[in-house]
């Protein structure tokens, strides 16, 4: 068995534990719940790159990456560095994120573009993922059929949630629904930890008409970023990058300096 599969199980379990826990009902009763979603400044992204840096504690991959860091000074930290979003891990076992890391995030910032990253796989989450403030959500082709991308992703337009939609192969972009804008090539093989930015530059070749190219995982430097944009990815998804650092968004700020003085 494979990371993904012992993932895969694992959530299914954690997810009618939760379900038993919190039944829909009270979600609906969080002030968060069915609010008015933040989007992503997409002009801004016509003039240069748009970075979404992530809040991780530790991954499956790189062990423990910054267990004391702050969820809301790296968040402050990280608007101000000018992200055009913020990806916030919740699934506690395998990357030592939290609900509370973030509902104290959109707490503290209201107007700041929040993806929820985790393994969603059931209605029941993307619900949560609005109690909780969410503005965007993650869906991964490689555990999804092609039915559950079109329910998920309907059920998350419902609620006024963007999608993430997460491939890396290309076969996986045949499961791509036509509501969701944003599709993310993660450069990170999630079953062998293997990492290869070449797949971003294959893939873009096969992205859906009008959607946001992303590239996920594995960027490390401003003149990977500047390689990709020019490719034609909009958005860079950045977490180890960021994390493993003392000061994440102290990082994450240098970088967005360094990414601007790029030719």
């Amino acid at each position: 068995m494979n990371i993904l599969d012992a993932i895969s199980e694992h959530k299914k379990i954690e997810i009618l534990k939760r379900k038993q826990k919190r039944p829909l009902g009270d979600l609906s009763t969080f002030p968060h719940y069915r609010r008015i979603t933040n989007e992503i400044d997409l002009k801004s992204l016509q003039t240069g790159p748009g970075i979404i840096a992530e809040f991780k504690r530790k991954s499956p991959s790189k062990g423990v990456l910054n267990p004391t860091a702050d969820p809301v000074r790296t968040a402050g930290g990280y608007r101000a560095a000018g992200v055009s979003a913020m990806s916030v891990l919740t699934d506690r076992n395998f990357f030592g994120g939290s609900f509370r890391d973030l509902h104290m995030i959109r707490d503290a910032f209201e107007n700041l573009v929040l993806l929820r990253k985790d393994f969603i796989m059931d209605p029941y989450q993307i619900h949560e993922s609005s109690a909780y403030g969410a503005d965007m959500i993650l869906l991964i082709a490689a555990l999804l059929e092609k039915s559950q991308v079109e329910e998920l992703a309907m059920e998350a337009g419902s609620l006024g949630l963007k999608v993430l939609f997460e491939v890396h192969a290309i076969d996986e972009m045949e499961k791509w629904h036509p509501s969701i804008s944003y599709v993310g090539v993660n450069n990170r093989d999630l079953k062998t930890f293997r990492v290869d930015r070449q797949l971003s530059m294959e893939l873009i070749r096969q992205m859906p008409p009008r959607v946001v190219p992303v590239s996920e995982s594995g960027i490390g430097h401003p003149s990977e970023v500047d390689q990709l944009y020019r490719a034609g990815y909009k958005l860079f998804l950045m977490g180890e990058r960021f994390m493993s650092q003392p000061d994440p968004a102290v990082a994450c700020g240098e970088f967005i300096k360094a990414l601007t003085r790029e030719p």
